[in-house]
């Protein structure tokens, strides 16, 4: 379903809060039918709001959206998309291990997309968002 509507509705995302609208639907959805879901991306969350200078913000398209020193390094969806912004290199050797996927929009981009479905896939996403966070933090570190 996010996915048709990311494809053929798409264009209703820029009609202002639509977006965040369609994910709070999601979001009851997955309350009311894989409240775990929730729990493990309440776990996403927790997590990285440890690292220093992260900040958590509403996503313009819905989801949660993490930043470091106020630049998205990733968001989440609630229906357990996960997109992350690496490089072209780092996304090239994930896909090799088949666990993540080309960014469902920007397929030619550093940007992939990794789908949480279970527990483990739970700590696989946490690992993902350390490498986009430790590689952010070495671009800000040397600059």
């Amino acid at each position: 379903m996010f996915s048709f509507v990311v494809k053929y509705l798409g264009f209703l995302k820029s009609i202002p809060l639509i977006a965040i609208l369609y994910d709070s639907l999601i979001r009851l959805w997955f309350f009311a039918t894989k409240p775990q879901l929730l729990d493990w991306l309440d776990d996403i969350e927790e997590m990285i709001s440890k690292y220093p200078n992260t900040s958590i913000t509403v996503h313009k398209y819905g989801g949660t959206q993490f930043n470091y020193l106020n630049k998205e390094f990733g968001h989440l969806h609630s229906n357990g998309l996960l997109d992350i912004r690496l490089n072209k290199t780092i996304k090239q050797q994930l896909l090799k291990d088949g666990k993540i996927q080309n960014h469902h929009v920007f397929k030619n981009s550093g940007w992939i997309s990794f789908y949480i479905t279970n527990e483990q896939d739970c700590k696989y996403a946490m690992g993902l968002l350390l490498l986009a966070y430790e590689k952010k933090t070495s671009i800000f570190k040397s600059t």
